[in-house]
Order: C-alpha cells, then sequence, then structure tokens
C-alpha cells in the first residue's frame, strides 16, 4: 500500500514537472522569443525597470524602433536588457543595426558588445519588453547572487524531503 501511495506522489509530481515545461514551451511558441521572461538583474535600467523586475518578451514581426526596450545576447552568459537608441538601416543588403544603452548608463553598449562589434543585428535580439512585473524575479537574484545560500542542491533535497513528508503524513 506504500508503494502504491509512493507512485501516486511520485506520479504526482511529474505531472507537475511536466505541465510547467509544456506552459514553458507554450509561452515561446506564443511570444516568438526563445526566453519570454527575463529577470532585471542589475541598476543599468533604472529608475523604468529595477533589479527584480521580471519582464515579459514578444518577438514581433514589427520592426523594432528607437526607443524599443529589447533583450540582446551577442555571445554571453546573460543577456542584456536595454533600450535602443539608434536603428541603422543598410539599403543595400536591407540589414538593420541596433545600437542600445542602459538608461542609467552614461555611455552606449558598444563596449558591452563582442570585440570589435559596433552594432547589434536582428539575430542578436531575444525579444522586445511588452510588460512587467515589479520585484517578482527577486528568487533569480538571491539564486544568482548567492549560491551558497540558495543551490539547485538544496532544492533537490528540499523537493525529495518534501515527498518523504508527504509519503509518511498521507499513510
Amino acid at each position: 500500500m506504500q508503494i502504491r501511495h509512493a507512485l501516486v506522489h511520485l506520479i504526482t509530481l511529474g505531472m507537475v514537472i511536466s505541465s510547467a515545461l509544456m506552459i514553458w514551451k507554450g509561452l515561446i511558441i506564443m511570444t516568438g522569443s526563445e526566453s519570454p521572461l527575463v529577470v532585471v538583474l542589475s541598476e543599468s535600467m533604472e529608475p523604468g525597470f529595477e533589479r527584480g523586475d521580471i519582464l515579459f518578451l514578444q518577438m514581433s514581426k514589427h520592426p523594432i524602433r528607437t526607443g524599443d526596450i529589447v533583450v540582446f545576447n551577442d555571445g554571453r552568459e546573460i543577456p542584456i536588457v536595454h533600450r535602443v537608441i539608434e536603428v541603422h538601416e543598410r539599403r543595400d543588403n536591407a540589414q538593420v543595426d541596433f545600437l542600445t544603452k542602459g538608461d542609467n548608463n552614461p555611455m552606449d553598449d558598444r563596449i558591452l558588445y563582442t570585440h570589435g562589434q559596433l552594432w547589434l543585428q536582428q539575430h542578436h535580439i531575444m525579444g522586445r519588453a511588452i510588460g512587467y512585473l515589479p520585484k517578482a524575479g527577486w528568487v533569480t537574484l538571491v539564486m544568482t547572487e548567492k549560491p551558497f545560500v540558495f543551490c539547485l542542491k538544496c532544492v533537490v533535497y528540499l523537493l525529495i524531503g518534501a515527498l518523504g513528508l508527504l509519503l509518511i503524513t498521507s499513510s
């Protein structure tokens, strides 16, 4: 009988995890962005966005224009959230280039781009911000800044412990 309860709890946990993954994949398809949600990790976009704010992203067919807030990644480990301050359209090959800058930064982002790169191209853009949820990403900040306090192993141990507790109490 206890094996049956353990299997029920294990299957329930599996369903919760697979449901979360399906929701994430659904958001990717609906928004057209490989990362439909991002957390602001620095003060570079203050006062508009603060550390810990969650941004909702979308990749639409509408062209990106000056003033849009985009998330880009040109090979770095962590994507960057900044505002487009200049759009450069090349007529010879129909390519559009972008220059970005954090609202709270004194200079544009050319120093952040890959060595020798002066502009971002469309393939660097992960999405355009279409909304945000203030301070909802604080857990992500804790995980990235204090990995010893909130490590992945701790989460796994907590989940296993919670599952064990459910098994004991539900018998």
